[in-house]
C-alpha cells in the first residue's frame, strides 16, 4: 500500500470566490487570488492567481482578467479550469509522475445540482481519478478542531469572498443553513459606491478591497481604532486624479446595510435551529471563520444582535481548507463527502 501513495498525488482545495488555497501533505501550497488573465487574440492564459491581480483593472484591450468564480460557484467555466490547472502547476516540482490525482474540493452549501457537477466537470479536466466534495460550513468546522460527529450543535458561520454560509452542525450533518450572496465582495462595492456617492470619487475595486482591509470596521466606534486612510481616485466632477481621507466609522456605516442582511440570515437560522440543538448553541456559541471574520468589531456586532458569545477562528482564512485537508486525509471515515456517483 505504502508503494501505490508513492503514486498518488492528493490535492485539498478551497475553490473560493477571492481566493483558492491548496493543501498538499497537510501543508498550504498556493495560497493565491481567484483570477486569470487571458489573452484576447489567442485565448491563452497569461497569468494566474497573483500575477493576474496586479493586471486587474489595468489591462489594454488585448488582455482581460477574468474571476471565474461569482457567488462562490463557477461562472466561467474555461477560465476556471485554467485557473485550477496554472494553480496545480505552481506546486511544481511536488507534482510527481504517473500520479493518480485525488482531490477533496469545497462548495458553498446552497449549491445547486448542476452547479456541483460542473465542479466535477473542471476536476476531471485537470485528470483527477478520485474527487470528492464537501460543503463549506462542514470544511471550516473542521478546520477550527471542532468534533462534527457528536450529537453537540456547533454554528458556523463561515463569511468569504462570494457567500456568508452560516450553518448548525451535528451528527456529520448539517441540520439547517442559510447560504446568501452577500460577502466580502458585496462590501467592497458598498464601499466603492459610498465613495462614489460621498466624496465624488471613482475607486476600483483593488482600491475598494485596500480600503476594507486597512480601515474596515463593523461598528461606527473601536476602542483602539486604525488611523485614517489615504485614497486615490478620479474626482467625478473634474475628471483629475485626487486624494481623500477615509475614517473606520465612514466605512462602518456604508457597509451597515449589508452586514445588517447578514445579521438577518444568522436570525433565520436561528429560528430554524431545533430546540435541543439550540440549547448547545447557547452553550457553544457562534463561530465566525473566512475572510469576512477580520473585519474589525464584526463579533461584537453580531454578539449584540444575538446575545450570544461569538468566538473568531484561529486563522480565519485558512480554516476552511484546513478541515478540507483534514477531509482529504479522512474520505473512508467521512460521510458527509460528496463523491461523483451521488451527483
Amino acid at each position: 500500500m505504502k508503494f501505490f501513495s508513492f503514486f498518488t498525488q492528493e490535492l485539498a482545495i478551497d475553490l473560493g470566490t477571492a481566493n483558492t488555497l491548496i493543501i498538499q501533505d497537510g501543508e498550504v501550497v498556493v495560497d493565491e487570488p481567484s483570477i486569470v488573465a487571458i489573452d484576447r487574440r489567442t485565448g491563452e492564459t497569461i497569468a494566474v492567481g497573483r500575477k493576474a491581480m496586479q493586471m486587474h483593472e489595468k489591462t489594454h484591450e488585448n488582455i482581460k482578467t477574468i474571476r471565474p468564480l461569482k457567488d462562490g460557484v463557477i461562472a466561467d467555466f474555461q477560465a476556471a479550469e485554467s485557473m485550477i490547472e496554472g494553480m496545480i502547476n505552481m506546486i511544481g516540482a511536488r507534482r510527481r509522475f504517473f500520479t493518480h490525482l485525488r482531490m477533496v474540493i469545497c462548495i458553498p452549501s446552497g449549491i445547486t445540482e448542476v452547479e456541483k457537477r460542473a465542479v466535477f466537470d473542471s476536476a476531471d479536466h485537470v485528470d483527477s481519478k478520485e474527487t470528492y466534495l464537501i460543503h463549506e460550513p462542514m470544511a471550516a468546522a473542521l478546520g477550527i478542531g471542532l468534533d462534527v460527529e457528536e450529537p453537540i450543535g456547533n454554528m458556523i458561520i463561515d463569511i468569504g469572498g462570494g457567500t456568508t454560509e452560516i450553518a448548525v452542525i451535528a451528527l456529520s450533518g448539517i441540520v439547517c443553513d442559510q447560504s446568501i450572496r452577500i460577502a466580502g465582495d458585496e462590501l467592497t462595492m458598498d464601499i466603492m459606491n459610498y465613495m462614489k456617492r460621498q466624496h465624488n470619487i471613482l475607486i476600483g475595486e483593488r482600491t475598494a478591497e485596500q480600503i476594507k482591509i486597512s480601515v474596515g470596521s463593523a461598528v461606527p466606534t473601536l476602542e483602539n481604532p486604525p488611523d485614517d486612510f489615504p485614497v486615490n481616485g478620479r474626482d467625478l466632477m473634474t475628471g483629475i486624479p485626487k486624494q481623500v481621507t477615509v475614517s473606520y466609522s465612514e466605512v462602518a456605516h456604508s457597509l451597515d446595510k449589508s452586514l445588517s442582511k447578514i445579521e438577518d440570515a444568522i436570525l433565520r437560522a436561528l429560528e430554524m435551529t431545533p430546540p435541543e440543538l439550540a440549547s448547545d448553541i447557547y452553550r457553544t456559541g457562534l463561530y465566525l471563520t473566512g475572510g469576512g471574520a477580520l473585519l474589525r468589531g464584526l463579533d461584537q456586532r453580531i454578539a449584540q444582535k444575538t446575545k450570544l458569545p461569538v468566538h473568531i477562528a484561529e486563522d480565519p482564512l485558512r480554516a476552511v481548507v484546513r478541515g478540507t485537508g483534514i477531509a482529504l486525509k479522512n474520505t473512508d471515515r467521512f460521510s458527509f463527502l460528496i463523491d461523483r456517483k451521488s451527483v
